[in-house]
């Protein structure tokens, strides 16, 4: 009878003590899916709050069918503008972009791939039917001019854009707690509100904050375009790491608050969900960061980047391989020369543009 006491006495000791360890732990479980259901549709209502077609495009012109980022690959287009309420009130006029960043993403191999597109380069711009600026492409016809200018320029379909101001940029970084960067010179800059030289940084390896960030991505003062898009890619990269670093899970909720207020995109919550797949990789998304080469120019007096042809279809070819896309007129001018040394009619290449070309283009179910 003694020992059964002590048994019972025991086992009620044991009880106590697995109930101490577990309750903890299961509010923990408990708290971290409620504040992930929370996530969840906070982020689906910042992306429907954020969602803005482009007028008269379902899709690119380039793309036989309209694509998925859960299950192909895909191209999005970052637009940064600075169209703060400052600029407004001193009516510095329409819109530019300021920095064109096209981002390729391979759904088999979880790859990324950056380019940065210097915001002077002299290209065609389709809607204006001439040579200028890309930053200008903005100015004259908004996201759609602009996104349809990079597609010309090389050749494989933009799927989706997302248009940022330096707000939102200033935001994210601040609500990170600052990002790790290694400044590559002393500079002195203005900040958001366009005061001038309100920002100092000395070179080295510091942590930036929003203001400090923006301010070493905007300066053109002490390099170039090609090296500032290189320093834009590089923040870039250092925002993407220390958004998916776990510190920063608990403040995913002011980021997509700042992120919502300032951001515009043709992305729905559901293809967005696609890209989760790229930063759970085991080693991370693996991303590489390519750059358009080319020279300064005066033309009329102006300043322009002058892109390298070479180089631009270097770039062209890359992009293509990892969205595995061809161009459309190639193939249709190859398939049109075999045609004719058969004595083919011009009806039949017809009929393979409405038949065939879609399945040879996109073979991996696009």
């Amino acid at each position: 009878m003694q020992n059964r006491r002590l048994y019972m006495k025991k086992r009620k000791k044991r009880k106590k003590i697995w109930t101490f360890v577990l309750l903890p732990l299961l509010l923990v479980i408990i708290g971290g899916a409620t504040y992930a259901t929370f996530l969840f549709n906070k982020a689906q209502s910042v992306i429907q709050q954020s969602f803005e077609q482009i007028d008269g495009r379902e899709k690119s012109e380039k793309r036989m069918k309209e694509v998925d980022p859960n299950s192909d690959n895909i191209s999005v287009l970052f637009i940064g503008v600075d169209d703060s309420s400052i600029r407004q009130e001193k009516g510095m006029g329409a819109v530019r972009s300021d920095a064109l960043v096209l981002t390729t993403f391979n759904v088999k191999d979880k790859t990324v791939k950056l380019l940065s597109i210097p915001r002077d380069s002299y290209v065609y711009i389709p809607i204006e039917k001439k040579y200028d600026k890309i930053t200008h492409a903005h100015a004259y016809g908004g996201v759609k001019a602009t996104v349809e200018t990079v597609e010309e320029l090389l050749d494989i379909p933009v799927d989706y854009y997302v248009k940022m101001n330096f707000e939102a940029f200033v935001d994210v970084v601040d609500e990170l707690g600052g990002i790790e960067f290694d400044v590559p010179y002393e500079l002195r800059e203005m900040d958001s509100k366009d005061r001038k030289n309100a920002i100092h940084l000395k070179p080295g390896l510091q942590t930036l904050n929003g203001e400090e960030a923006l301010a070493l991505a905007r300066t053109r003062k002490y390099d170039n375009d090609i090296e500032r898009g290189k320093r834009q890619q590089e923040l870039m990269k250092a925002i993407f790491k220390k958004a998916m670093s776990i510190k920063s899970l608990t403040k995913f909720d002011d980021i997509m608050e700042a992120v919502g207020k300032n951001m515009t995109t043709n992305l729905t919550f559901e293809e967005m969900k696609g890209f989760f797949a790229y930063a759970t990789k085991d080693a991370g998304a693996n991303i590489e960061t390519l750059h358009l080469k080319g020279e300064d120019a005066r033309i009329g007096g102006v300043y322009y980047y002058r892109l390298d042809e070479a180089a631009v279809d270097e770039i062209k070819q890359t992009l293509k391989t990892h969205l595995d896309v061809s161009s459309y007129q190639a193939r249709t001018e190859q398939f049109a020369q075999e045609q004719q040394k058969r004595g083919c009619r011009a009806d039949t290449l017809f009929f393979y543009d409405i038949f065939f070309m879609p399945r040879t283009i996109f073979s991996n179910g696009r």
